[in-house]
């Protein structure tokens, strides 16, 4: 079918896509624009898929400060090259995700990925989740299906690449990352994280010691993780 330049042109602009791939993903789409955002979308996260395990040392550390100056975020990201980490398109990305943490609840963002979750502490998760189910009376069947159902439920609350991006919440903040990766064509880790809010304890993900977790503030109602640290890829 004919796809005019000028509808290519739109998409291209929305999704920051080749013109040859729009081109492609609206003729695959016979022309319908969200189905072709749909195409690209997988096609991107697919290649993106393909970058994840290249090494990731250079980037950028951002930060984002909130209206009223009471709460404050810096985050690390990394990407493969110095020359990506100055692009608009990545520097926009630091800044989006530090935004996300900021407007975070401050109780959320324990971990940066749920890779990160220590052993013990999801075991901890799944034996409440049993619990409330079986006073629930529900079957000895479905308990273990219910505990598994409301991990993912943690894992949206307390990682931060599980969580709905703040922008956009039909994707995910990981899902955001991988776009990214698919638009810059180099991998992208979100390293570590600090959420500050005045007058509480700074809570942040650090990577020296490689467990993954974050310290939550006093009187959160948060799994405190027992050590911090944090080292996560996108």
């Amino acid at each position: 079918m004919s796809i005019s330049a000028e509808v290519v042109r739109q998409l291209r602009e929305e999704t920051g896509a080749g013109m040859m791939d729009c081109k492609a993903a609206l003729v695959e789409a016979k022309g319908n624009m969200e189905t072709a955002r749909d195409v690209l979308r997988k096609k991107g996260l697919a290649a993106a898929a393909k970058k994840a395990g290249r090494a990731a040392r250079e980037g950028a550390i951002g930060s984002y400060i909130h209206a009223g100056a009471k709460v404050g975020v810096l985050v690390e990201v990394n990407s493969e090259t110095d020359f990506v980490a100055k692009t608009p398109d990545f520097q926009a990305l630091v800044k989006d995700i530090a935004m996300h943490v900021a407007a975070a609840s401050p109780a959320a963002a324990l971990y940066v990925s749920k890779e990160e979750v220590p052993a013990e502490v999801l075991e901890k998760e799944k034996e409440i989740y049993r619990a409330q189910a079986t006073a629930q009376g529900k079957p000895a069947s479905v308990v273990d299906k219910i505990a598994e159902g409301k991990v993912k439920e943690y894992y949206s609350t307390f990682c931060l690449l599980e969580q709905p991006f703040v922008k956009d919440t039909k994707i995910t903040v990981g899902q955001l990352v991988q776009e990214k990766i698919a638009l810059i064509k180099e991998n992208i880790v979100v390293r570590r994280f600090t959420r500050y809010r005045l007058g509480e304890e700074s809570r942040s993900s650090k990577p020296e010691d490689g467990s993954g977790s974050v310290n939550a503030p006093p009187g959160s109602g948060c799994p405190a993780p027992s050590r911090p640290g944090a080292k996560a890829g996108a």
